[in-house]
């Protein structure tokens, strides 16, 4: 089987996570800048085979999309463009930083290491990962 990859988009950063060849585990893989993405994604897919892209769909708390929402379409373009054959999935990432806090909150580590923004948009791709692998196993 193939890997999934799931993506936490920002402006800023991208938090990526990735399955196991199995698609049992959901691990955070990286933390890239957006204008590095196409080409780290191109690398990746050389080594590895996947056989899906989840995007984190950023939403109000009443549905609609957030300020947000344009640049991760725009991402989706891209990625459309750039790997035609991958099929993409959305997940309503509502809440999924401030789960991602959460888990950083309780894990024990050092303030330093809980306020890594890095962290966050990884732990974020995870979660959104595991919601994707969860709901499509029903």
């Amino acid at each position: 089987m193939a890997r999934i990859l799931a993506f936490d988009y920002g402006t800023k950063r991208i938090g990526i996570a990735v399955t196991d060849p199995l698609q049992i585990i959901a691990t955070g893989l990286d933390t890239i800048h957006p204008k590095d993405i196409i080409e780290y994604l191109k690398k990746y897919l050389s080594e590895e085979s996947v056989e899906a892209f989840v995007l984190g769909d950023p939403k109000q708390m009443d549905g609609s999309p957030s300020d947000s929402a344009q640049h991760v379409k725009g991402f989706s373009t891209t990625l459309k463009k750039t790997f035609p054959g991958i099929p993409q999935h959305w997940v309503d990432e509502r809440f999924t930083s401030k789960m991602a806090h959460q888990t950083i909150m309780q894990s024990g580590l050092k303030k330093s290491d809980r306020q890594n923004k890095e962290r966050v948009d990884t732990i974020s791709a995870t979660i959104i990962l595991q919601y994707f692998m969860e709901s499509n196993r029903l």
